[in-house]
């Protein structure tokens, strides 16, 4: 999965709250980007889930459209995934 903006803010963000108190505009931000990490990562666990019944009930076109979703979202298909975690 490749680095989206909001990842890469979150990061910098508590890298910052590590070294000082964040401003209030920070600390607003901080969790603007935690609440959008959390959908993000909902969105996707939810077409990998649909990927896998769609996997489980043979419907290949499906997993394919679900496949092509998870790819727009910066994600691998999972069975991309599967085969590099080997």
């Amino acid at each position: 999965m490749g680095i989206l903006p909001v990842h890469e803010r979150l990061a910098e963000l508590y890298i910052l709250r590590t070294k000082r108190r964040l401003s209030d505009a920070e600390s607003a931000d901080f969790e603007h980007c935690l609440a959008a990490n959390a959908v993000y990562c909902r969105q996707l666990a939810n077409l990998y889930n649909l990927s896998l019944v769609a996997s489980m009930t043979g419907d290949a076109e499906w997993q394919h459209e679900i496949c092509a979703r998870i790819e727009k979202m910066n994600g691998q298909p999972p069975a991309s995934r599967r085969t590099e975690e080997a």
